[in-house]
């Protein structure tokens, strides 16, 4: 038997052992514009006798309903909306107040029967302590933000936005090699409590990739030295400062490249698996492989070259 799965941790250890698993990489945007153009649109028309000459709608109408009004790395909703819009469409017509309907940027919420959905966009401003991350999901990749603030108190460090016991580790784990890499600011962390905060809070999160974007946004904090908002990062931290590799990079660069991103900082040992990431997709992106944490505060003007050497050879 053949079955189908978004995510395989849903599924019952004793059945997913007896099974081979074969993994398949979520559509690019021009290949759910091709799928939709070729395959849902004539079989949506077909289902309620709409015929080609009866119905426009050209690629950018495709592309915002598949921007805006679906989130899934497969076809799945995207079909559902293609259902939808033929089936108002149909109405339309049955009522004799059009011979043709033309679907425009301008009227398209009209057959949606939708709101847009909203993702994530790269914030406008630079802010110190925040940076941009990349997270997979079962619906595909998305961005999240990484929020740290400093407030008066004695120490104690906080972490909210509903994450897993794998991702606080990795809040405690960043904190720990921030103080190692600037040891000056070891009074400020003492002297101050510390707030990390993952924003969507309605939402569960868990997972290592973001240790390295975690770190980052400590070492923004504390060296008031902001990160641009369309640099985003994804990598497991160990408390050595070295960046691991993480899994789901095509669907993270994917949602970076939707956001706005323009440079995107990845584990070394995760560059073979930039054969999986559609062309399109490279070619929008600064891809920089890193090992050390080092690599990436001295990329960004947080750390100083001689000192990220220093604190490369104490590592």
């Amino acid at each position: 038997f053949i079955c189908t799965a978004n995510s395989v941790d849903t599924i019952p250890e004793p059945l997913l052992n007896r099974m081979e698993v074969i993994q398949f990489q979520g559509y690019t945007p021009l290949d759910k514009i091709q799928i939709a153009k070729k395959h849902l649109l004539p079989k949506a028309m077909r289902a309620v006798g709409i015929r080609e000459e009866n119905l426009e709608m050209d690629d950018s109408v495709l592309e915002t309903i598949i921007s805006e009004y679906t989130r899934e790395s497969g076809v799945r909703g995207l079909k559902k909306r293609m259902d939808t819009l033929c089936r108002s469409a149909a109405v339309e017509l049955v009522r004799g107040s059009a011979d043709k309907i033309t679907v425009t940027q301008d009227n398209l919420r009209d057959y949606m029967d939708a709101r847009p959905i909203h993702h994530g966009r790269v914030k406008e401003k630079a802010r110190t302590g925040v940076v941009t991350g990349l997270a997979w999901t079962a619906a595909g990749g998305e961005i999240l933000y990484i929020e740290t603030l400093l407030t008066k108190g004695s120490g104690k460090i906080t972490v909210t936005g509903q994450l897993g016991d794998v991702m606080k580790e990795s809040a405690q784990i960043a904190v720990s090699l921030v103080r190692s890499l600037f040891p000056e600011a070891a009074d400020r962390l003492s002297e101050n409590d510390l707030h990390i905060h993952v924003p969507d809070g309605a939402t569960p999160k868990d997972g290592p990739s973001a240790g390295i974007t975690m770190t980052t946004a400590l070492s923004s904090l504390i060296t008031g030295i902001p990160v641009r908002p369309d640099v985003a990062m994804t990598g497991e931290i160990s408390l050595q400062g070295d960046v691991k590799p993480i899994g789901g990079l095509p669907e993270k660069l994917m949602a970076a490249q939707r956001a706005g991103v323009h440079r995107v900082f990845i584990p070394a040992e995760n560059v073979e698996d930039l054969r999986d990431v559609a062309a399109e997709v490279r070619d929008s992106l600064e891809i920089i492989p890193v090992e050390r944490a080092e690599e990436v505060l001295t990329q960004l003007g947080i750390m100083e070259g001689p000192a990220a050497q220093d604190a490369k050879q104490a590592g």
